[in-house]
């Protein structure tokens, strides 16, 4: 039996597929990968799964005007005729209400290969039809993206633009994490990973001497077989630590002076706050202590490392995705900024280390592959996890970072790439919402929970049934991407999706500019190639690179240090701020009056945590993170992600304490539930959970039953408010919860089943 080897790339790793009779039957991990994932395994199993949507499928409530998408039966149709219907129900749309009435939903997780990025592909297309609603900002990082530009002029550290791990490596003594280092998390980055490096690096770490410091609920947050003090914190408080740090190092003598005169602006501002001149409260080591559950003589002891020998701060994104993510952030810079060390080498802040694959991964500063998206003409936007407030309030006003918007009255919803079922909070709410556009068009793969709340669904080929060009600004490869196997069943890409609806809407050669799939293959490789070349770095030609399956980008010549030019010379490497300095306070956010965004880091007690006067009814910390076995959503119904199941629900973490007093049983079905909704879950009892924390990965395919999502989908008890009128961020990590045993049947959860679809005649 002949066998046929495909090299290719997802976001957790790249790899050679192996494919017999048509099928793909293996995934080879790529060869100089020092740790490759284990969700490569799950590949070939979803490529080929029962799940594929075969053919086009209109949902057959809607051809009756029902908006009611759950549960409902779907028929199949042919491609000209499902074509024909998007094409005539976007003119509609934009005849009756312009692009005001269009949402152009994606998120960017939907392929690793830049051609085929869905999220690209939809926006090229909407933008070049006239426009729509788009989206700004992103659940990973949506409070730092927001104001990060305000304190220190861009976003780039938090999307990897860090001191690199040579640098640590070589001068750094104490690390100090911020939300942890779980190396699960750096399986996967967007735009795929040739190498998964963090385990050696932090192993070196170790080897080195360097002293790391770990603070956050969950002792699973140090990496496995790394030595690292351990400091529990109770959830969303790691504000007033911070403060209480920069308290410390005011108070004995230990901020730079020089540093803070030379390089910041607003010390004055916020010092006034810390020592409590501003409003009588010292944020001292015993206040915060009281707040967070750290003790005072450990903040202090903390604070005084950190100035006394060079150390990298450095915070997890997690910590800025719950109410008044903004703070820890911005309380971090200026921690960072008294301690004098920002410009160093390896010294200062950083964000992600663990959030991500590669951050700190030493590469040369060089462009990736892409495809162009042109501006959209309607200028017209929302904050990304702002959708429900959207769909739910048409016409209602609200701020953003320092404006004010109305939303749009959203009529047709289309959607490629990304599954809003899992990703957002408060998926109750958000299903009501769904009910109110007219039209939900869909691109997809397999029956999701979102293409099962589609009206209109267009199956999507996966990356093994096309041909692309993957890789990541954090990662020193670029990778060529072969069809493995046909399309499976009727599917299309979404370049020849998109192109079809152009040709019906008159701008089918400005959508493709003249090139077919390996056109734009050849295109945003030579266009990387390129810019490589003007920064000195050769890349082989197109046809060589094809060949061969991937290209390398030669390292860096030296070390990287973030804001190493800056501390040289702050005059002529200003930063992109008002002052061109740091700003510890910002006259800019000031001038909004923003309570819930003041124009200095502050302490601001959130709606629902462990201090607040909700904790008497709800009275565990909901975390949610990153799950081991899967990309957010991705491959859940594959082996690896059903392994780690309990009695068919996703496991929930509970330190034992806290199930003896519920009457919970390791291995249990408990039902996790707050006033938003409940789920069922299945508990694995943890002693290194910090009492009061309960830890629910995200992803597992939404299964509804009246409020009650009987898989385990952790967001239907998260909040869907926004961290601040500043960034209108997700807050996905406060959420209070109780938790009981299940009374009920655990019966087989639906969320893996296909639609009822009727064959077309």
């Amino acid at each position: 039996m002949s066998r046929t080897r495909h090299p290719s790339l997802a976001h957790w790793g790249a790899f050679t597929a192996l494919v017999e009779n048509q099928r793909v039957v293996g995934c080879e991990p790529f060869g100089p990968d020092p740790s490759p994932s284990p969700m490569l395994g799950s590949i070939a199993e979803m490529l080929h799964s029962p799940l594929r949507i075969q053919r086009p499928s209109v949902r057959k409530g809607w051809l009756d005007g029902n908006r009611d998408r759950e549960g409902d039966e779907y028929v199949e149709v042919s491609w000209d005729h499902a074509l024909d219907l998007v094409a005539g129900e976007l003119a509609r749309v934009r005849a009756q209400h312009g692009p005001a009435g269009i949402f152009g939903g994606s998120y960017g997780w939907s392929s690793a290969g830049r051609v085929h990025h869905a999220r690209s592909l939809i926006r090229r297309f909407l933008f070049q039809g006239g426009g729509c609603v788009d989206q700004v900002g992103n659940y990973s990082w949506g409070a730092a993206q927001f104001l990060l530009p305000h304190v220190i002029g861009t976003t780039s550290p938090v999307s990897g633009d860090v001191t690199d791990w040579e640098s640590v490596l070589a001068h750094t003594r104490h690390i100090v994490a911020f939300g942890g280092m779980p190396i699960k998390n750096s399986q996967v980055t967007s735009g795929g990973a040739g190498l998964h490096n963090l385990p050696g690096w932090l192993a070196r770490a170790q080897a080195v001497g360097i002293r790391l410091t770990v603070i956050s609920p969950t002792r699973a947050d140090i990496p496995d077989g790394i030595a690292a003090d351990w400091i529990p914190i109770r959830p969303n408080t790691d504000t007033a630590l911070m403060l209480a740090m920069a308290h410390t190092l005011l108070a004995e003598g230990l901020h730079d002076t020089a540093f803070l005169a030379r390089y910041c602006v607003g010390v004055d501002t916020w010092a006034g706050y810390l020592t409590g001149a501003a409003d009588g409260q010292a944020k001292d080591a015993a206040w915060a202590s009281g707040i967070c559950g750290v003790p005072a003589d450990t903040i202090v002891a903390l604070a005084r490392s950190i100035a006394t020998q060079r150390s990298l701060l450095t915070a997890a994104w997690s910590l800025q995705r719950a109410q008044h993510g903004e703070q820890p952030y911005w309380a971090l810079i200026g921690l960072a900024a008294l301690a004098g060390q920002i410009g160093l080498p390896g010294g200062g802040f950083a964000f992600g280390h663990a959030s991500l694959n590669s951050i700190g991964q030493p590469r040369r500063q060089v462009p990736g592959p892409e495809v162009p998206v042109p501006k959209n003409p309607a200028q017209l936007a929302i904050p990304v996890a702002r959708i429900s407030d959207m769909l739910l309030a048409p016409g209602a006003e609200y701020e953003f970072n320092g404006a004010r918007h109305t939303y749009p009255d959203i009529k047709l919803i289309y959607w490629a790439g990304g599954n809003p079922f899992h990703h957002h909070q408060d998926q109750n709410r958000l299903r009501d919402a769904w009910r109110k556009p007219e039209t939900v068009i869909v691109h997809e793969s397999w029956w999701t929970p979102l293409a099962r709340r589609a009206d209109i669904v267009l199956p999507a080929t996966t990356s093994l049934e096309r041909c692309d060009v993957g890789g990541s600004a954090r990662d020193p490869y670029v990778f060529a991407m072969h069809r493995a196997v046909p399309p499976q069943g009727e599917a299309r890409n979404d370049f020849d999706i998109f192109a079809e609806l152009a040709r019906r809407a008159g701008f089918h050669d400005t959508y493709t500019a003249g090139r077919d799939e390996m056109g734009w293959c050849r295109h945003v490789y030579e266009g990387m190639r390129g810019g490589c070349a003007e920064r000195g770095v050769v890349l082989p030609p197109f046809d060589e690179f094809w060949a061969r399956g991937h290209a390398e980008i030669p390292p860096p010549d030296s070390q990287y240090v973030l804001f190493e030019a800056f501390r040289r010379d702050p005059d002529a490497h200003r930063l992109r701020t008002p002052s061109g300095k740091i700003e510890l306070t910002s006259d800019v956010v000031a001038g909004f009056g923003y309570a819930d965004c003041p124009g200095h880091p502050v302490w601001l007690a959130p709606s629902e945590w462990l201090g607040a006067e909700a904790a008497g009814q709800w009275p565990l910390h909901l975390l949610t993170n990153q799950p081991r076995h899967r990309l957010h959503s991705q491959l859940d119904p594959a082996a690896l992600s059903r392994s780690a199941k309990i009695q068919g629900c996703e496991p929930i973490a509970m330190h034992p304490d806290d199930a003896a007093a519920r009457g919970i049983q390791d291995g249990g079905v408990v039902r996790v539930f707050n006033a938003r909704g409940a789920c069922l879950a299945g508990v694995k009892l943890d002693a290194s959970l910090m009492p009061g924390v309960v830890v629910m990965s995200t992803g597992a395919w939404s299964d509804p039953e009246g409020d009650l999502d009987r898989h385990g989908n952790p967001n239907t008890l998260t909040a869907d408010i926004g961290t601040s009128r500043l960034a209108q961020g997700p807050s996905a990590q406060t959420a209070l919860v109780q938790v009981e045993p299940y009374a009920g049947p655990v019966t087989p959860h639906r969320a893996w089943e296909s639609p009822a679809v009727q064959a077309a005649s």
